[in-house]
């Protein structure tokens, strides 16, 4: 059962956190590499960026294409500093390819728009049709808990697609798996590969995964966007993917002011009601609101634990700071829940219902009919009413709850 020893005493995550590891000081391993990256000298930077231009001129002396490189993009800030870097300061022509899931906060569609006019860029986008994308909806938050898996998948397979079709070898991707984990070392140099989308991004799914369901029929046909090129088609291109982040010292924080200022990228204007930044996810309404309420159903900490832990790596926040974010943000049951409820017709108690069967039986526990955890800041709480009955949860972990 998770207690006050299973959390970072650096930043604020928790040992079950994905692909998190605590050391015997019980520090993250998030924080671990983050120190090794702050320990990075200029001298090394500007080695690295060397290594960049040289990898850059290489492939760029093999492409024989209409595009230098290919940049997959939301138009969230990541994507502004990603397309800075490479149209603005290196002077290359490249192709910018979104994966539109349909659900774009006002200010991700001005952002995204705008970026092929201010970056004189060609821009793509692909998006399932809306009826499709209702269905995989209802079907990953069935299966797996995650209403957007569509989009993790289309993030990291249209791209690809598009540079196999229009025969682009570089890929550029924003930031390293470090900032999310800790799960590679500064001098790793990790590419994006088949087997990372996989694995991480669609935890082990794959499009033909959602075919044959009843209620939600799907075909081959309409999954023509999740279908990943195979081996053959990616190596007659010599397609690679590389990341910003193991070349150039990432830093959201600063690229948002960056892309603010010199490109007039807006933030959200109202506040979002589970995490307290504004700059983040503003493609996709739910990934900051439900989306991440699933991810503190299931694993009893949510996106204000992720920020506050970024922040107070970066030194931008205190960790009693990061205390206060995750207190004030990270249970809270946002509005865009019903907003998503009217989107694919399901009652809220259905919701629950198929919610409550993801819980972490590390974290979560039963009592008086309601769901309790232990908190980071000390003691245990009560975080909603239990709509899953204990014997059926039982049944759904295939386990007695701990």
């Amino acid at each position: 059962m998770v207690n006050e020893a299973n959390y970072c005493k650096v930043c604020v995550a928790p040992a079950h956190a994905v692909n998190m590891t605590l050391d015997e000081d019980n520090v993250c391993s998030a924080c671990r590499v983050a120190e090794q990256f702050e320990q990075l000298s200029d001298d090394h930077w500007a080695r690295r960026k060397k290594r960049f231009e040289r990898l850059v001129e290489s492939i760029k002396s093999q492409n024989e294409g209409d595009y230098d490189c290919l940049i997959p993009v939301s138009g969230g800030k990541d994507s502004y500093y990603q397309i800075h870097k490479m149209a603005t300061e290196y002077g290359l022509k490249p192709l910018l390819v979104t994966y539109h899931g349909n659900n774009y906060l006002p200010e991700g569609d001005y952002n995204r728009d705008r970026m092929r006019h201010v970056f004189d860029a060609d821009h793509l986008m692909v998006g399932p049709s809306v009826s499709v994308l209702k269905k995989m909806n209802r079907l990953g938050f069935k299966m797996m808990g995650d209403m957007n898996w569509h989009a993790h998948c289309g993030i990291f397979t249209v791209p690809i697609q598009v540079a196999v079709r229009y025969k682009i070898p570089l890929i550029i991707w924003g930031e390293t798996a470090w900032d999310i984990s800790g799960m590679y070392d500064p001098d790793d140099f990790v590419e994006f590969s088949a087997q990372m989308r996989h694995d991480n991004a669609l935890r082990g799914y794959e499009w033909y995964d959602f075919l044959d369901d009843e209620q939600d029929p799907l075909s081959s046909k309409d999954l023509n966007w999740a279908k990943y090129p195979s081996d053959e088609e990616i190596l007659e291109v010599g397609v690679r993917g590389i990341y910003v982040g193991n070349f150039f010292k990432w830093d959201p924080n600063a690229h948002t002011q960056l892309v603010k200022d010199q490109y007039g990228w807006k933030e959200k204007e109202e506040p979002f009601e589970r995490t307290y930044r504004k700059m983040s996810n503003l493609d996709d309404r739910y990934e900051n609101g439900i989306h991440d309420l699933l991810k503190f159903v299931k694993f009893g900490y949510g996106r204000a634990t992720d920020h506050a832990s970024k922040d107070i790596r970066t030194g931008y926040m205190t960790r009693d700071e990061g205390i206060e974010m995750v207190r004030k943000y990270d249970h809270v049951v946002s509005s865009d829940l019903y907003y998503w409820l009217d989107y694919v017709d399901m009652t809220e108690d259905e919701f629950w219902r198929i919610a409550d069967g993801f819980r972490d039986p590390r974290v979560w526990w039963i009592e008086d009919g309601q769901w309790h955890k232990y908190n980071l800041w000390g003691g245990s709480s009560a975080y909603g009413k239990v709509y899953l009955p204990e014997s059926e949860w039982a049944k759904y972990l295939r386990e007695e709850p701990a």
